[in-house]
């Protein structure tokens, strides 16, 4: 039977529990290390990325529009997005609040605005937004993992059934991807009760509601008779007013449909049919292959600027790495160069935050008395701390002993947020061994306290790659209790 204290159950539950820890000196190398394989080639009749991006740019231009009026506004109410400042940007952007409200929780979603305390910082994507067609396709396949934030799920209904079919809706994009075409949504709810009702039997969960009356001839076939699966409601019987009632699947499909419709990931006509949009056929295809499409190295690194030349070594393995930092410090003054690294590090790209970082240990002495300057910086004071501890004679694999627990937290949110935007899904997956916590609950309940202004996004993109549906369903929770501000 399913427990009503789910954090209880997830904590007795083995599969739950985060094994072998690694260091983090280990899991920030995790960003870098990258599959050998060559990337599979998407199905006929997908758009050029060029185009892709150019669909995602139209789906998020009033997301877009409103990251940049926060940008120059830099008003401390922007954050929370007071009724005040709502109105504000209604105005001065000819939308409505509610329009104001809905590209604004897209925006945050997507990556184009942070939140650090009380202020809207611009996001690394919207820097890049209109010259980097990658930025702006993960952008958009981060709103997409995050479909079921962006529409709110109705109203009395139980958190279980809604948990059930977010995790069932993947099979039902699968299908949509494989048909190519309109599919009736009839047969998208066929699919989606069976689905729902393997999940309710895999799990042996006790079905809601009153049971059938067994005969004594079901009594006498024993324990080794098969468990009833839970019965899946009619499409068109009536949902109860009681939040633990059976809810029918059809009201939670057309939530399911509607919500990914918002995000432009399909399209539903008048004939009760669903079809992909390329875009969204584009990103079911990039979750089969768990791939994810990284920035191109550009030539000529040594003339770039820091963060030009550390975008083109991220690809690279730490030994041509730091030859390539070697080089391109020779071309500069220490000074000049060490302000320029920690530039990069103040940025928003968590990646080039940890790169930054990796460059400055190449240049050793000279830089300590800026990296120490830095230590204040909240956004940079567990790198600074690894880094002068690293720098004073400890060990790399040991130096995270020199950081409280929130610092350890914030740096392995931060190192999360890296891999989810430029690494692979099972890069992910590898580094959530990495935390220092023991269990998975206690994990989620430090990363929800700690802050990080990507918290959201690494929780959606953490629940989105991981096989373990139980896992997946209680980050996904965690995602949502940030998102809307729970506890």
């Amino acid at each position: 039977m399913t427990s009503r204290k789910p954090d209880e159950q997830l904590a007795r539950n083995s599969r739950l529990r985060l094994v072998r820890p690694r260091s983090l000196a280990t899991a920030r190398r995790a960003v870098t290390t990258r599959g050998t394989r060559p990337a599979p080639r998407p199905p006929e009749g997908t758009p050029v990325p060029s185009e892709l991006a150019r669909q995602a740019r139209t789906v998020l231009a009033d997301a877009v529009r409103i990251a940049r009026w926060a940008a120059v506004e830099r008003d401390p109410s922007t954050a929370q997005l007071t009724g005040r400042t709502q109105e504000r940007a209604a105005v001065a952007l000819e939308l409505t609040p509610l329009q104001v409200r809905a590209g604004w929780d897209r925006a945050r979603l997507a990556g184009l605005v942070e939140l650090h305390g009380d202020t809207a910082r611009p996001g690394w994507r919207l820097h890049a937004w209109d010259r980097d067609d990658m930025a702006v396709l993960r952008g958009w396949v981060a709103l997409f993992d995050a479909w079921s934030l962006v529409h709110p799920a109705p109203e009395d209904v139980a958190p279980t059934a809604v948990a059930e079919v977010v995790e069932a809706v993947p099979q039902v994009l699968s299908l949509l991807q494989l048909s190519a075409g309109p599919v009736l949504v009839g047969v998208l709810l066929d699919l989606l009760q069976q689905r729902v009702a393997e999940l309710r039997e895999e799990r042996c969960e006790v079905p809601y509601g009153p049971q059938p009356e067994h005969s004594d001839a079901d009594a006498d076939r024993g324990s080794d008779s098969e468990p009833f699966p839970e019965p899946v409601p009619e499409p068109d019987s009536e949902p109860d007013s009681d939040a633990g009632s059976p809810v029918p699947v059809s009201l939670l499909l057309d939530w399911a449909l509607e919500g990914l419709s918002a995000v432009g990931a399909l399209t539903l006509d008048t004939g009760r049919s669903a079809t992909l949009t390329p875009l969204g056929n584009w990103a079911v295809w990039v979750k089969l292959e768990q791939i994810c499409v990284a920035a191109q190295s550009p030539a000529g690194n040594i003339e770039q600027s820091a963060g030009d030349m550390l975008r083109g070594c991220a690809r690279l393995t730490p030994g041509p790495a730091r030859a390539e930092y070697r080089a391109w410090l020779a071309a500069r003054t220490v000074s000049s160069a060490v302000t320029e690294l920690l530039g990069v590090a103040r940025g928003e790209d968590a990646l080039l935050r940890g790169l930054a970082f990796e460059a400055l240990r190449v240049v050793g002495a000279p830089a300590e008395a800026e990296v120490r300057a830095a230590a204040d910086e909240p956004s940079l004071r567990p790198y600074v701390l690894l880094w002068l501890a690293e720098h004073e004679g400890a060990d790399p694999e040991d130096a995270a002993d020199v950081l409280t627990r929130e610092e350890a937290t914030w740096l392995w949110v931060d190192t999360a947020a890296a891999v989810a935007d430029h690494g692979e899904p099972q890069l992910l997956l590898r580094h959530l061994d990495s935390a220092v916590q023991g269990t998975v609950p206690a994990l989620l309940d430090e990363v929800r306290a700690g802050g990080h202004p990507r918290t959201v996004q690494v929780l959606v993109a953490l629940a989105a790659a991981h096989p373990d549906p139980a896992l997946a369903k209680a980050v996904r929770r965690a995602a949502f209790q940030v998102h809307t501000g729970g506890a």
